[in-house]
């Protein structure tokens, strides 16, 4: 069998008593969980582990696989520089994961390297299987802002390599969960934080890997999840094999959800391969939200589609349109979602057109292929979009923070000619720091630097 399991692990440098100097005794059954597991995988022998990392690179459209012949890293920047760990990168197979996934139609490779040394998402996990006696060659692959179903996908790249290669594999998700579990965490309390970690530990334990691929988007931004893509890639790597799940430990001491968990493989089980129920309810969703879509909405994917498909823009608008759109002028943001995580986002702060239908026509088209963050939509892109439409109300100045509310106002932040602008109500924005911040840089605005500050209200479509 080339892939003999996984072991799913988290990565807070606390948890290392170099770095932690006590404090990892408050996580303690995290950290036997953590040596138990590096000891079961010590048994397994493998000949190679697969390491996928939130920290690593990661690209919108991309899986970065590092390249070299080997890499170093160390804990300098949590205080422990003497925690240092080198470890030697398994080249064939690198090569013939890229070589099927390209087959596969998914971008994947050894290009835009920016950083050679090892993450802590890696190195701690390391750390444990290092001090168990597990010292072979690895190999280390970034996430991307592809949909749940690609990151399956290149797991399932992942053990056809091993199994051509013949190579014993072990796959390591590294990865916290919710990162909003306490109040007094560093990045405070959403009730979606417990929520999700509820449902991703009863997944572990379940072993039912189709719920990594098809959790509501919504709830895992609000979460402020970490590991989710590197738990759907481990997925992959398992598909059709028979597991035997073991929970080993889950905490949130500290407002982060910290969890352990294994997944020998027991044996071959076709009722265990997710991606036709994945594509089938991503398909599902996406129908079921498209069947919602009003008028503005329509509009929007009415241009965006035609202008890709066509290369013209939409020459003559809908005779059923409402009033509201053709019978006045406003301001509006068109934002495109890929199972939700952001593709596209471009609008205008005041009307540039003679109506909102034009707005929306203009600014749709320029989400899908001038968002500077982005590359330009394609085709075979269309049918995963999703769309809404934020029409601005009139913005007006505000004396101080206190009368904003990211919830309920959207904020323009000015200095001079620079502005930036934020949307209210967006995902993992929950105060009105963040949203000035946000906003701020978005203009280039430094922090020092003396600004004014507008709300506005919106008409959200979706």
């Amino acid at each position: 069998m080339p892939m003999l399991g996984a072991v799913l692990t988290p990565h807070p440098p606390v948890l290392l008593p170099e770095v932690g100097q006590g404090r990892e005794r408050e996580i303690a059954a995290t950290g036997q969980a953590m040596c138990a597991a590096a000891a079961e995988v010590a048994r397994w022998n493998p000949d190679v582990l697969v390491v996928a990392s939130p920290h690593t690179i990661l690209y919108g459209d991309y899986f970065q696989i590092a390249p070299g012949r080997s890499a170093v890293g160390d804990m300098s920047a949590f205080g422990a520089p003497q925690v240092r760990i080198e470890a030697r990168y398994d080249a064939p197979l690198r090569q013939e994961i890229i070589r099927r996934a390209g087959d596969a139609g998914l971008k994947a490779g050894t290009l835009g390297q920016r950083d050679p040394q090892l993450d802590h998402g890696v190195l701690i996990p390391l750390y444990f299987l290092r001090k168990a006696g597990v010292d072979c060659p690895i190999v280390r692959v970034g996430l991307s802002g592809f949909s749940p179903l690609a990151h399956y996908q290149l797991g399932r790249c992942i053990a056809e390599a091993a199994e051509t290669l013949g190579r014993r594999a072990v796959f390591v998700a590294s990865g916290d969960l919710s990162h909003k579990l306490r109040p007094d965490g560093p990045y405070g309390f959403a009730p979606e934080g417990p929520i999700f970690d509820e449902a991703v530990t009863g997944a572990m334990a379940s072993g039912d890997f189709l719920q990594f691929l098809t959790m509501d988007p919504s709830l895992c931004e609000r979460a402020a999840e970490c590991g989710l893509r590197s738990f759907q890639m481990m997925a992959g790597a398992l598909d059709g094999l028979a597991v035997a799940p073991k929970l080993m430990s889950h905490e949130g001491t500290f407002g982060v959800g910290y969890a352990v968990a294994l997944f020998p493989v027991t044996g071959r089980d076709e009722k265990r391969r997710f991606e036709a129920a994945c594509e089938q309810a991503q398909h599902d969703r996406l129908e079921e939200r498209r069947t919602r879509e009003d008028a503005w909405v329509r509009l929007a994917r009415l241009s965006l589609e035609t202008y890709v498909r066509t290369g013209r823009r939409l020459e003559s608008l809908p005779d059923d349109l409402p009033q509201e759109l053709t019978g006045q002028a406003a301001g509006a943001f068109v934002s495109l979602h890929v199972a939700g995580r952001l593709r596209g986002c471009i609008g205008t702060i005041v009307p540039a057109q003679e109506t909102v239908a034009q707005e929306i026509v203009q600014n749709a088209v320029s989400a899908g292929t001038r968002d500077p963050r982005f590359p330009a939509v394609r085709a075979d892109e269309l049918d995963q979009l999703e769309y809404s439409v934020d029409v601005l109300g009139q913005p007006e100045p505000v004396d101080s923070p206190d009368q904003l509310d990211p919830g309920q106002y959207g904020v323009i932040v000015s200095c001079g000619q620079r502005r930036g602008l934020l949307l209210p109500d967006l995902d993992g924005v929950d105060t009105v720091e963040q949203q000035i911040d946000i906003a701020r840089r978005k203009g280039g605005i430094r922090a020092e630097d003396p600004y004014t500050l507008q709300r506005f209200k919106v008409v959200r479509h979706l």
